[in-house]
């Protein structure tokens, strides 16, 4: 792998952490950041002169508005693209590495969070992205247009229909505009077919409850 990373034990033991509530990253994906909190671009120069690794967490329900409680997998990604702007934000790009289970956070001195993760479970993720042999086009993509036409959304065809399963159902996942909890059910589906579904079945019941919404209430 261009990576590097084979097994789960080659990943770092600690990480930094970016609580992002919406933002997906999922393995073999690419994720685009625009960091401008102290905090956070202190954390992308510590990355920058480690591994480059960072992990994408959601947060869930408890703690304090500084520190809300983080959610129990997230996705550990490697900054590939970096450039930093004029007014000293940094534009980067996370390639996902592997998902990890939290395994306990870390009290440190840093801005910025820290935590231990468990790679364990999520091993395959660093194997090559491969096919997804049980990926049918052609209702996929009738579910994702009437998503796309419920939200008055557009996007590429040609190239949606060009693209190879998985990475297709990876770069939906990341980039529709689902709510945290389901973000996170897309993050934690076991595999790529079990993701595929889930995905599946989120635009079928958003553009279901769209149609719904236009439809004049019953007569009593």
């Amino acid at each position: 792998m261009a990576s590097g990373y084979t097994k789960a034990s080659d990943l770092p033991g600690i990480i930094p952490v970016f609580p992002l509530d919406g933002a997906l990253l999922l393995p073999h994906g690419e994720l685009p950041l625009n960091i401008f909190e102290p905090r956070y671009l202190n954390m992308i120069d510590d990355a920058l002169a480690g591994e480059r690794i960072i992990g994408m967490v959601q947060t869930v329900a408890g703690g304090t508005r500084e520190r809300p409680a983080l959610a129990g997998v997230g996705c550990a990604g490697r900054i590939t693209s970096f450039s930093e702007t004029g007014d000293g934000r940094y534009i980067i790009s996370l390639t996902g590495l592997a998902r990890f289970r939290v395994a306990r956070e870390l009290l440190t001195p840093t801005p910025y969070r820290q935590i231990a993760p468990d790679f364990s479970d999520f091993e395959a993720d660093l194997a090559p992205q491969g096919e997804d042999t049980g990926f049918d086009a052609m209702p996929f993509l009738s579910a994702l247009k009437s998503y796309l036409d419920a939200r008055n959304m557009e996007i590429d065809w040609e190239t949606a229909r060009e693209a190879p399963g998985e990475a297709l159902v990876n770069s939906l996942a990341m980039a529709l505009p689902f709510d945290v909890a389901e973000k996170q059910a897309l993050l934690e589906a076991p595999t790529a077919t079990e993701r595929r579904c889930a995905l599946i079945a989120l635009m079928e019941i958003d553009a279901a409850g769209s149609h719904d919404d236009d439809e004049p209430p019953a007569l009593q």
